[in-house]
């Protein structure tokens, strides 16, 4: 069927085609795409409607465009989630069939400042304890997180516990409930010192989940900031009408 057949806005027939030639193997994963030029003819549509499909198609993050290189079919994630619910990240890997896994980084213990105080509604002198991780699935790194928890929340050993659960650490006293979330997700592109260490490449964008996570009296007991790499992982939530 001819594109100009269809009664719609021709850049939405145009992403439509493109995503249909994504999906039936005519342009296969971080294959370049033909030119501008080339599309626009094939398509039968002018450059500034291919343009603007292009554009769209970008922010879904189905293709990437590369200054002065071309335009490239980005690989679909490996793992995808509803944010509806609280998962973890390793049952995210394992629910696509890998293997979960952690490599510890570091951790440091630090004096509350007045950006704790307001956010845990600590007092000044308490301890915060951050600690970096790296989280990854058949061993390649997937996730870079960086957690802070006020240190008087967690069991006196577990900067000895590399790879125990926060969650599980902050609630073994039975005082703690980790209730629900504020998530903010936010694509920040390629990070410079994350990129590395999720061996990503500056080509590779990453998607930071920003995390409150509060007990049931409200009260914020863990900050989370995750960096995902986007090549990877893609989010979604299920909207209702009301």
């Amino acid at each position: 069927m001819s594109i100009k057949s269809d009664y719609r806005h021709l850049y939405l027939q145009v992403i439509d085609h493109l995503k249909a030639d994504i999906e039936n193997g005519v342009f296969k994963e971080n294959e370049k795409l033909p030119s501008e030029f080339e599309l626009s003819k094939s398509l039968g549509v002018s450059r500034a409607t291919l343009r603007e499909a292009l554009r769209l198609l970008e922010e879904e993050n189905i293709i990437v465009r590369r200054h002065g290189v071309g335009t490239f079919v980005n690989p679909k994630p490996v793992f995808t989630s509803g944010i509806e619910q609280l998962r973890s990240i390793s049952s995210m890997i394992q629910d696509a069939g890998m293997e979960p896994g952690t490599i510890y980084l570091n951790s440091t213990k630090t004096l509350s400042n007045e950006e704790d105080i307001k956010r845990f509604q600590c007092d000044e002198g308490d301890y915060i304890l951050t600690i970096k991780r790296v989280r990854t699935a058949n061993g390649e790194p997937v996730v870079y997180c960086v957690d802070q928890v006020p240190s008087q929340h967690m069991p006196r050993d577990f900067e000895n516990r590399h790879d125990s659960s926060i969650f599980s650490a902050l609630e073994e006293t039975g005082k703690i409930h980790v209730a629900y979330a504020v998530t903010y997700i936010n694509p920040v592109g390629a990070h410079p010192e994350v990129s590395a260490i999720l061996k990503s490449g500056q080509d590779v964008p990453l998607l930071l989940l920003t995390q409150l996570h509060y007990d049931d009296n409200d009260r914020v007991v863990l900050y989370s900031k995750n960096y995902f790499r986007a090549d990877k992982f893609s989010f979604h939530v299920v909207r209702k009408r009301v």
